[in-house]
C-alpha cells in the first residue's frame, strides 16, 4: 500500500534535520522513533491513551489521529511542509486534540482506521490521518495534505477552518457521518466469511496470478511493484503439487530480476520496500526487516528446488546486510532503515560517476560502470518531476557469462573486479551521512526473521544463520515474554512495552517451530505451545473461528478486527493456521487438526473469491487437504547415518513434512507425537518412522525408500 501522493512533490529534509529543539511536546517521553521525530513539532501532540481523550471531551474539540511510521518518506514531507510550521500548528492547536500513533507500535489501531481510510476514500497510506470525535469515532479520513489548498487537494489550513466551522455549527451531522461510518465499519468485521474451500482453489490461485504476471519483468501487475515473496513461495508449492512448470519459471523469473533491479542494493545489499517502476528500476528505497525475512525465505526455497546457487547467494546478501545493519549486539532485529538521508529520498544509495571514478582503478572503474549502467550524466531521473539527478541507480541488464565475454575476461576475474570494486564502494559509502535506522526490536517481526534464517540455515548448510536465529529467539524469550506467558510487542533501549498483538505471538510460534526443525532441540517446541496456549485464550473468536488481531484485554479500541489476507506480510490468521497444520503434525492431536481446519473454514469464503490475497493460508491448506508426513528418526544426533539422513532430508524441497529426532533411549519428547516412545532402532542403527493420515508405516532404514515413499505419496 502506498500514500496518495501530489504531483508537486519534491524531496525535503528529514524531520532530524530541522527539528524545533526549542519546544517539546508530550511526545517527549515516548520510546517509539517515530513519536520522536515529531517530539520538537509546535503541533500539541499527545500520545494515544486517556489523557488524550479526556482533553478532547473536557475541550470539546475533534481529534486529529495521525498515523505514520519513522521511515515513511511522505510522513516526512508532510512533517516538514505542516507540523513544524508554526501557522499551521496554531491552527491545528486551536482546532483539535492531535495524537500521533506509530503504526508498526500499535498496527491494531492503524489496521481499524486505515479500514475505515479505504471505505471512504477507496484507497490509503502513510501518512495516515483521521478525524475523530472526542469519543474514537472516525468522521474523515485523509492521507498526505500540503499546508495550503492546491490542485484540487485540500491543504491542512484549509481542513482546519472547515472542520472548526463544521464542528461549532453543524454537530449533528458530524455525529450522524460518524455513526454511518461506525454502521459501516461494524459490518465489514461482520461481514460472512464462513465456508469449506475445495481442492479447486489452488488451480484458481494459480490462474489468478498467471494471468498479472509480466512476462517481460517479472513480477505481478505494473506499477508500483512489491516483492510479495509469499506469493513465490506458494507458487513453488504449486509447482511441487501439479509439476506445472510455468509456476517455477513465475518464481525464477521474479526473483533474478529483483536482483538486477535497482530494488536491491547492489552495493550493500538488501532489497528496499518497492520498486516505482514496472521494471524494478526506481526504488522506494526504505530498507524494511520482513522484507528481508520473506526474501530470505523465498531464495533458499528457490535454491532447493532448482539447485541453482545464484539463489543460494542472493540469500546470503541479504543476510550479510541484515548482520551489518539490522543486527542489535543482543540478538534481536531491529525495524528499518529510512529511504531519506541529507533531505533526498535515496542519496544515500545512489552515485555520481566521478564518485565512482575517486574510488576505482580506471580498468575496474570501466568495467564496473559499464556493467551496473552507470554514466557520466546519470541514470536517475526524479519520479515527481522528470528531472536527471546527476546521481545513478546501480542496475544489471547483462549475463555474467555473456558480460565476461564481450569484455574477454574470465567469469572469474570478472566476478573478482566487481566484488573488489563493490567492496571498496562500500567502504565509501560508509563515511556518508546515514538513513535514520529505527532500532525498535518487534516481536512479531523478529519471530518472521527466526523463521526464515532457521530455514535458510538449514537448507543452505550456514549453521551461522541458525545461531543469529538462536540468538534473536532467546533475545525474545529473555527480553520480552514474561513468566505469566505474555509476550510484549516493543523493546527500545531497555524498555519493554505494549501487550503483544496475535501477529506477535502467531509469528514467534512460527519461527520457534522452524527453529525446532533446525536444531531438533525440544525445548523450542515446549515454548511454541506454552504461546499457542496464550495466544488461544487471547485472541480467538469462540463463535466464528479464526482470530482477532488485539486480545481481549484491550479496551481502548473501538472495535476488534480480523484479518486473514496477506499484504506485505502474512497476516497473523494464515501464519497461525500454518502452525496449527505443523502442531498436528508434530503431535498428531486431532484437536490441532480440527482447530486448524475450523481457522480455515472461518475464512473460506473469502479465499474461495479471492485466493491470490491468501498465498500463506493456502500453504497450510496445502499442508491440510493433500498427503503431509510426520518423520521420526531414532538416533543419536552425532551418529554418522543419522547426520546423512537429516542432510539428504533437508537437500530437498519437502513442505509438508516435519522432522522429529529421537535418541534411542528417550522414553518421550516432550510435546511431540504421543506414540514417539514405542519407536526404536531396527538393528542398532539410525531407523526412520514416517507417519501420515494417522498411520506411521514400517521402520525404514534406508533414507533413498524414505525419500521414495514420500515423493511417490505412498
Amino acid at each position: 500500500m502506498f500514500s496518495i501522493l501530489h504531483p508537486d512533490r519534491k524531496a525535503i529534509n528529514p524531520v532530524g534535520l530541522i527539528a524545533m529543539e526549542s519546544y517539546s511536546n508530550r511526545l517527549i517521553n515516548e520510546k517509539s522513533p517515530y513519536l520522536l521525530q515529531h517530539a520538537h513539532n509546535p503541533v500539541n501532540w499527545y500520545p494515544w491513551g486517556d489523557e488524550a481523550f479526556d482533553a478532547a471531551e473536557r475541550e470539546n474539540k475533534l481529534i486529529f489521529l495521525s498515523i505514520g511510521y519513522s521511515t515513511c518518506h511522505w510522513c516526512h514531507v508532510m512533517e516538514r511542509e505542516s507540523f513544524t510550521d508554526r501557522e499551521v500548528a496554531d491552527a491545528m492547536n486551536e482546532t483539535f486534540i492531535s495524537i500521533k500513533v506509530d503504526r508498526e507500535e500499535r498496527p491494531d489501531i492503524d489496521d481499524i482506521y486505515m479500514t475505515v481510510c479505504q471505505m471512504t476514500l477507496g484507497g490509503g497510506g502513510w501518512p495516515l490521518n483521521i478525524i475523530l470525535t472526542p469519543d474514537r469515532r472516525p468522521v474523515f479520513a485523509l492521507t498526505y495534505m500540503p499546508k495550503e489548498s492546491r490542485r484540487g487537494m485540500m491543504g491542512i489550513l484549509e481542513l482546519c477552518s472547515n472542520l472548526k466551522e463544521l464542528w461549532s455549527n453543524d454537530r449533528e451531522g458530524v455525529e450522524k457521518r460518524a455513526n454511518e461510518i461506525m454502521v459501516h465499519l461494524e459490518r465489514n468485521a461482520r461481514r460472512p466469511r464462513l465456508g469449506e474451500i475445495g481442492r479447486g482453489v489452488f488451480s484458481n490461485a494459480f490462474e489468478g496470478f498467471l494471468n498479472s504476471f509480466d512476462e517481460a519483468n517479472g513480477g505481478f501487475g505494473t506499477s508500483p511493484k512489491f516483492p510479495t515473496p509469499h506469493n513465490l513461495m506458494f507458487l513453488l508449492r504449486y509447482h511441487r503439487m501439479t509439476g506445472d512448470h510455468r509456476s517455477l519459471q513465475m518464481v525464477t523469473k521474479t526473483l533474478e530480476k529483483m536482483r538486477k533491479g535497482g530494488i536491491f542494493d547492489q552495493i550493500g545489499f538488501g532489497f528496499h520496500r518497492y520498486s516505482t517502476d514496472a521494471a524494478w528500476v526506481v526504488p522506494h528505497f526504505e530498507k524494511m526487516i520482513y522484507d528481508q525475512a520473506l526474501l530470505i525465505m523465498a531464495y533458499s526455497e528457490a535454491y532447493q528446488v532448482t539447485g541453482n546457487d545464484f539463489y543460494r547467494n542472493v540469500a546470503v546478501e541479504i543476510f550479510e546486510f541484515v548482520n551489518r545493519e539490522l543486527t542489535d549486539s543482543n540478538g534481536g532485529f531491529y525495524s528499518a532503515l529510512d529511504a531519506d538521508s541529507e533531505g533526498m529520498e535515496g542519496k544515500f544509495y545512489t552515485w555520481t560517476a566521478q564518485e565512482i571514478r575517486s574510488v576505482l582503478d580506471e580498468e575496474s572503474y570501466q568495467i564496473f560502470c559499464d556493467y551496473f549502467n552507470v554514466i557520466e550524466s546519470g541514470n536517475y531521473v526524479e519520479e515527481s518531476t522528470g528531472r536527471r539527478t546527476g546521481r545513478n541507480l546501480l542496475t544489471v541488464n547483462y549475463d555474467v557469462k555473456d558480460f565476461a565475454e564481450r569484455n574477454n575476461l574470465t567469469e572469474n576475474n570478472l566476478e573478482r573486479i566487481l566484488d573488489e570494486s563493490r567492496k571498496k564502494l562500500l567502504a565509501y559509502r560508509e563515511k556518508r551521512i546515514r538513513p535514520h535506522l529505527d532500532d525498535k526490536i518487534l516481536s512479531d517481526m523478529n519471530g518472521l526473521m527466526i523463521a526464515a534464517l532457521s530455514y535458510a540455515g538449514r537448507v543452505l548448510k550456514l549453521g551461522y544463520m541458525v545461531k543469529a536465529a538462536e540468538r534473536s529467539a532467546e533475545f525474545i524469550l529473555n527480553n520480552m515474554y514474561s513468566s505469566n506467558g505474555t509476550l510484549y510487542h516493543r523493546y527500545r533501549d531497555g524498555n519493554v512495552a505494549i501487550e503483544g498483538f496475535l501477529d506477535d505471538y502467531s509469528f514467534m510460534i512460527y519461527g520457534l517451530l522452524e527453529l525446532y526443525q533446525s536444531t531438533l532441540k525440544p525445548e523450542y517446541i515446549e515454548k511454541a505451545l506454552d504461546i499457542q496456549d496464550s495466544l488461544s485464550s487471547k485472541f480467538s473468536d469462540t463463535e466464528d473461528g479464526g482470530y482477532f488481531m488485539s486480545s481481549s484485554d484491550r479496551k481502548d479500541l473501538i472495535i476488534r478486527t480480523k484479518q486473514v489476507h496477506d499484504g506485505a506480510i502474512p497476516s497473523g490468521n494464515s501464519i497461525e493456521l500454518l502452525n496449527l497444520s505443523r502442531f498436528y503434525l508434530l503431535k498428531s492431536e486431532p484437536a490441532y487438526e480440527d482447530l486448524a481446519f475450523r481457522t480455515l473454514n472461518a475464512f473460506g469464503k473469502e479465499i474461495e473469491e479471492n485466493p491470490t490475497n491468501y498465498s500463506f493460508s493456502l500453504m497450510a491448506a496445502d499442508i491440510l487437504m493433500n498427503r503431509s508426513y510426520s518423520l521420526v528418526i531414532v538416533g543419536k544426533p552425532n551418529d554418522k547415518k543419522t547426520v546423512e539422513m537429516l542432510e539428504t532430508i533437508r537437500g530437498e524441497y519437502l513442505p509438508g513434512v516435519v522432522v522429529i529426532l529421537k535418541e534411542p533411549d528417550d522414553t518421550r519428547i516432550p510435546g511431540l507425537l504421543e506414540n514417539v516412545s514405542a519407536m526404536t532402532q531396527v538393528n542398532g542403527e539410525t531407523t526412520a518412522y514416517l507417519c501420515t493420515e494417522k498411520v506411521c508405516l514400517p521402520p525404514m532404514t534406508d533414507v533413498t525408500k524414505i525419500m521414495d515413499t514420500i515423493k511417490n505419496g505412498k
